[in-house]
Order: C-alpha cells, then structure tokens, then sequence
C-alpha cells in the first residue's frame, strides 16, 4: 500500500480538563468539565491530513488495555492506516492529562508507558518507505528518541518532517543533529527554535537552515508563522479566531503544511493551508474535535493575495 504520510510519535489518550485557572505551586484551582479523547501530536496531523484526502499510517507503540484498544480503533474510524503501531502485551498505553483555562492556554502532564519502549528492529521499515514522508514527533525517553534517530538513518526514500515538542528541544541541538541533518522540513514553534539556536526566528532558521535542513516554518502563534527555504523567506499572518483551546493546534498547523508539500505547493501557500488548519482546530475543544475536512476555495491558487 502507497502512503502519502507516516507519523511516528506518542500515542496518548488526552484528558483534558477545563478549569477556572491554571495554579502556580501553593495555589488551588477547580474543574469546570472534563473531555476525554485520543491524541498523541503525530497522531494529531496524521489524523488532520486522513481527513484532507491524504493516505496516512502511523508508527507507534499501545498496550492491550482499554486505553490502547480506544486510540486503536479511532486511528481506524479516521482513516489512519495501523499496520505499523506495535502492540505491547505488557505495560500500559500513554495517557496526558491536560489542564485548560477560561483563555484557552494549557498546562500538559504526559504518562508515557508503552511509548517510550520502542525498539528499532520492532519497526517494519518498508512500511514507512511506502510513504512520501515521515513526520516525527518527540517521546518522553531515551529509548524511542535512540530509536527514531536509528531509524531515519536507516531510510533512503521518504522525506522527513520534524516536530520536537518541547521535550525533545530541551535536550538541545546536539541531541537532535543526528535527526535534523536529514530532515526535510522543519516545523518548531518560535519559543522552541529560540531554545535551541538562541536566536530570534529569522537568525535562527538560518542556523538550521545552514545545517542541511531544507524548509522551515516556525509556528507564531497568534501572528501566524514564518516559513522559508533559504530563498524564499515569508512571514504569514494568522487568521483571526478567539481560541476556545489552544490544544493540538500545532499539529493541525502541521497537517496543513505538510498537505501542501504533498501537493507540491509553494511556500507561502504552505504556510497558508498550516495557519487555516490551525485556526479551524482552535474552534474546538481537543486536538481532534474541529480538523478540517475541506479546504476553501481560494487555496486553489497558490499566487499570495
């Protein structure tokens, strides 16, 4: 079977909690509502790009329990081809616990059980050379980070994008030069590309940009992004939506993006198509609940308005 794309990251079920604040250490906070969904940040764009027509599967690692069975047969019910998550008879599936507030900002709290105990020959690599690209997103510890740089080593086909997280940038650009000297496209957030070049967002995409690295777009938040190749150099304003929850937004952005490589557009329509998915997501609550499932028409020209 031919993939457009295969992610390969976390698997998480999201719990996610809506309270009044998000308290600092000493401090008491109260719950408004809880929503329970599945999540996991690859999973996230693998889930938004199934539902802009594009062949997705995935790479991960669930447990037999009942958590791992829900994010089993919701990657199914999306679209998200599974022949490459591995199934644990032991341990447990990872679970995040979100904290939400009246702003729509987040705290998130990550138990990652079977996630982090990837090994690489448990990986069918003509499973991901069967895909166009791979888009990779972080784990929690050593044991999966060792093995996805293994495995991008081992590819010769599919394109790489990268998304660190957080995590994976707080180990630092040392850590991660194995993985982005072969990355394809890269797609931090501007407090994570700062971590990691100490530079603004400009300076710093042209570090990584002179370190092989051949597209970034830095997610900006409410000014939208920033993405260039080196040549083309674009500053795209988001579009204008109060978020209702700010959750998995960046991995909607990244399904856009990544929808607009496949379709071989240019840059600034790429970043476009990331700022629309992301506006779209921030209607919701969860990363999955308002994923677009069609474009609008005016994405037909890829000309900047």
């Amino acid at each position: 079977m031919r993939l457009d794309v295969v992610g390969f990251g976390a698997l998480n079920l999201d719990k996610l909690y809506r309270v009044n604040k998000i308290a600092e250490a000493g401090e008491e906070a109260f719950v408004r509502s809880l929503t329970v969904s599945p999540g996991g940040s690859a999973a996230n764009t693998m889930v938004g790009l199934a539902r802009l027509g594009a062949k997705t599967g995935y790479i991960g690692k669930l447990a037999t329990d009942p958590e791992g069975r829900y994010l089993l047969d919701d990657l199914k019910k999306e679209g998200v081809d599974i022949g490459g998550i591995i199934i644990s008879g032991k341990g447990r599936s990872g679970t995040c616990t979100g904290f939400i507030d009246s702003s729509g900002e987040r705290t998130l709290y990550i138990d990652p059980g079977v996630n982090d105990n990837i090994v690489f020959n448990e990986i069918d690599r003509d499973y991901a050379e069967s895909s166009r690209f791979v888009h990779l997103t972080s784990f929690v510890g050593n044991t999966s980070f060792e093995t996805q740089k293994q495995f991008v080593r081992s590819l010769k086909k599919a394109k790489v994008c990268f998304d660190p997280g957080e995590l994976y940038t707080e180990r630092g650009l040392k850590a991660l030069s194995p993985i982005l000297k072969r990355t394809h496209a890269f797609l931090p957030n501007e407090r994570e590309l700062m971590m990691l070049t100490g530079k603004g967002y400009k300076e710093g995409s042209k570090t990584l940009l002179a370190r092989g690295i051949e597209i970034i777009a830095v997610k900006l938040g409410r000014r939208g992004c920033y993405v260039t190749d080196g040549r083309e150099n674009r500053l795209i304003p988001a579009l204008r939506r109060k978020p209702r929850d700010t959750t998995g937004a960046g991995d909607a952005f990244c399904a856009g993006f990544i929808y607009g490589l496949l379709h071989e557009r240019d840059l600034y329509t790429c970043g476009r198509l990331g700022n629309f998915a992301a506006s779209q997501c921030l209607s919701g609550y969860g990363a999955r609940t308002a994923l677009p499932t069609n474009l609008p028409s005016h994405f037909s020209s890829s000309k900047p308005a």
